[in-house]
């Protein structure tokens, strides 16, 4: 099953920590052919904040100077207006060092830079990765255009039957495109488990937990240096942990209070005393419709015996998509409620008390979580818990056939 991730991600990736003082990094740059004007580069400064340089380029030659604590993941671009997926950018790694950067063809996507250790750990990731990466290419370049014509008939208030059948094209798409994502995992965690004192390697598993297991990622963190268990990857990383912990198996189910599909008050603490399976999800989410069907089996078969189900979606900015999306799913048999999102407070990495999948530690959807009688969780199934069957079984176990 595939799985949509939650997590808001920013243009960089970056990783400080506080008990370094930063250093100064020189990167000098030498595009052939590129037209006189500004190009820009963005970088991390600190946990929280990442700042944008510009550097006027001549004859193709330009400048960066700056400062770092360590090293850092940043992007070097010519457009600052224009959209990531479609901007001439270079992705690298900054270090407190001086660096070269050159490209003999004009554009940035293809410069080679040197000075930067990890720049040279990535690179070599991405040699291991080039089987799968050279599959990849045509088919994230189709699948950005045809986003592009999405986005585009949305706004265009073009009739459902469109927007559905460019929405069928782009899950035709991410299915051929999964087992080669899937090959690609693969080779990330292998790095990962390689290089324990890489700050690639922590920069990828900072995304790889998101999509593990509490077990799995608690020991891939554990097998982190101390060092880059305070960089400000490590902390993201055991942030991530902690949320997950929060929503699974072993701790009790943190209590919410918000207002149903219907407009009427809905509590969690009163279904203590029954079986509550939290089904996150979202109208947009397609493998959350297409599972649809096997959970109203689910409650045909258990509602009467005590389970609840209560569906929390993630649709707090299209509640119109939402409650057309239970209407068509034929879903409304069972309890709805909103996430309670912002994502303005997401932007800026503030908590959200109110943000229900956020106590829950939700990163990707769909996502169920099985609450016991007493208020504890007694299981989590997604891409960071068990899968379906286990959920199956364990409701039988519960219920009985």
């Amino acid at each position: 099953m595939k799985y949509y991730h939650l997590a808001i991600t920013a243009l960089l990736f970056p990783l400080c920590t506080e008990a370094q003082q930063p250093r100064p990094f020189t990167l000098s740059g030498e595009v052939k052919g590129l037209r006189d004007g500004y190009v820009y580069l963005s970088y991390s400064t600190s946990e929280k904040n990442v700042r944008t340089d510009s550097a006027l380029s001549k004859n193709g030659q330009f400048v960066f100077r700056g400062k770092i604590a360590q090293p850092v993941s940043g992007s070097i671009y010519l457009d600052r207006m224009a959209d990531y997926s479609t901007t001439e950018l270079c992705e690298l790694f900054l270090e407190p060092a001086a660096m070269q950067l050159k490209s003999a063809d004009g554009h940035l996507k293809s410069a080679i830079i040197t000075g930067s250790h990890a720049q040279d750990e990535q690179v070599q990731l991405n040699a291991a990765k080039e089987v799968w990466l050279a599959k990849l290419r045509p088919l994230r370049t189709r699948y950005d255009q045809l986003n592009n014509e999405y986005i585009a008939a949305r706004k265009a208030k073009q009739p459902d039957a469109v927007l559905d059948s460019l929405k069928d094209k782009l899950t035709a798409l991410k299915d051929e495109m999964e087992p080669i994502t899937d090959e690609m995992g693969m080779e990330d965690k292998k790095f990962i488990a390689a290089h324990p004192n890489s700050y690639v390697a922590a920069n990828l598993l900072r995304f790889a937990v998101m999509m593990m297991s509490l077990k799995e990622g608690e020991e891939a963190y554990a097998k982190m240096s101390p060092a880059l268990q305070k960089s400000y990857a490590g902390i993201d990383i055991k942030h991530t942990l902690d949320k997950l912990r929060k929503g699974s198996p072993g701790s009790p189910a943190i209590a919410f209070a918000s207002r149903d599909i219907n407009g009427k008050p809905l509590r969690l603490a009163d279904y203590k005393g029954k079986y509550v399976l939290l089904d996150f999800w979202a109208s947009w989410c397609v493998p959350c419709r297409k599972g649809n069907p096997h959970l109203k089996e689910l409650y045909a078969a258990y509602q009467p015996k005590g389970l609840e189900i209560i569906g929390v979606a993630s649709d707090d900015g299209a509640e119109e998509a939402w409650k057309k999306a239970v209407a068509q799913d034929g879903i409304g048999i069972w309890h709805h409620v909103l996430s309670g999102q912002d994502r303005k407070l997401a932007m800026k990495g503030l908590p959200n008390p109110k943000d229900i999948s956020e106590n829950y530690g939700i990163q990707t959807l769909p996502t169920k979580v099985l609450i016991d009688p007493k208020g504890n969780i007694i299981g989590r199934y997604g891409a960071d818990g068990a899968n379906d069957e286990e959920m199956n079984k364990k409701l039988k176990e519960i219920f009985g056939v």
